[in-house]
């Protein structure tokens, strides 16, 4: 009787064993989405990492992308991913703030003094210490698996060029849906308006909004050229974004898979990061060809000083943070 009751539980553990080979070996698709169309630097970056999955699992493991907002814009995408409808987001660290409050410090305008001041914050300690503050946050349901470079972004309008403050009166200007743009907008004496990037073009063609803010390869592969053609270099904001993954299919993945999920992930980052100053370029070059009045603002400190009233609302619980950043040479 021991006998047969120890070969039933070897039998039964062959067999659980047996399915989670065949489960581990399965043919997984990881559904990938950005507001973005393909060619652009962050897509492009996800759809390599997929190719690198391919290579790596020979074919096992591969990546599905959805651009050009295919999917809806980045509130859609994040909670399709919360849901588990899709694997992969890249969003931009602008709507995660409202969720993880750390974030926002990042959102905060002029926090960041250059590209490379962010750079080496976000690939030290204390982007590593934010990425996870949202991969353990309780309800978010997202795993962040790294950082990606969105530019320094400035306004744009279809009335005027903006070299100070003052120009800015009166204007409507989109901005990311997180209360602390739209104050920055107000603080700067435009009026800001909430609105998801998927509904901008149509803003901007039935005169909703004047313009937006954005970097210069979005204002490129967007066209909004065609609505805005005043592009101010303000350099307001300086967002990283970041690739989510869906909490819910990462845990039904294999310890194995999310290693090497993981790895090409930190791959990607520093590949999307070369692809970003390409297209930088790029995008200027383009911008000029197209006619589009572009200028620089001479006085960057009355920016600085129109954004405090912001600093004051939104960076006091986060000072210890605050004087990491600035510390870092």
């Amino acid at each position: 009787m021991k006998r047969r009751q120890f070969m039933t539980a070897a039998a039964a553990s062959a067999i659980v064993a047996a399915s989670g080979s065949v489960r581990a070996q399965s043919k997984l698709v990881l559904k990938a989405t950005d507001v973005h169309p393909l060619g652009y630097p962050t897509v492009e970056a996800v759809v390599r990492m997929g190719k690198k999955l391919e290579a790596a699992t020979n074919g096992r493991i591969s990546v599905e992308m959805y651009p050009s907002m295919q999917l809806g814009g980045e509130k859609e995408m994040i909670e399709q991913a919360q849901v588990g409808a899709l694997h992969i987001a890249r969003i931009s660290v602008g709507p995660m703030g409202p969720l993880v409050p750390e974030m926002n410090v990042f959102n905060l305008p002029f926090v960041f003094r250059s590209a490379a001041h962010m750079e080496k914050v976000i690939d030290g300690p204390i982007g590593q210490e934010i990425m996870q503050k949202l991969t353990d946050h309780p309800t978010a349901n997202l795993i962040g698996l790294c950082w990606m470079n969105a530019g320094t972004r400035s306004v744009y309008n279809s009335k005027r060029p903006i070299t100070q403050v003052s120009d800015l009166k009166g204007l409507k200007i989109r901005m990311m849906g997180n209360p602390l743009f739209v104050d920055t907008m107000n603080a700067l004496g435009g009026n800001g308006v909430a609105m998801g990037f998927d509904q901008l073009i149509n803003a901007m063609q039935t005169g909703v909004v004047d313009g937006a803010e954005n970097n210069e390869p979005s204002y490129d592969s967007g066209q909004h050229y065609r609505y805005a053609k005043y592009f101010s270099k303000t350099d307001h904001l300086m967002i990283p974004e970041i690739l989510v993954f869906s909490k819910r299919q990462w845990n039904a993945m294999s310890a194995d898979d999310r290693a090497l999920v993981g790895r090409m992930a930190k791959e990607a980052q520093l590949e999307q990061r070369a692809l970003w100053y390409e297209a930088e370029k790029a995008a200027i070059g383009k911008m000029v060809a197209a006619g589009v009045v572009m200028n620089d603002v001479p006085n960057k400190k009355e920016f600085q000083d129109a954004v405090r009233p912001v600093w004051d609302k939104y960076a006091g619980q986060h000072k210890a943070l605050i004087d990491r950043i600035q510390a870092v040479n």
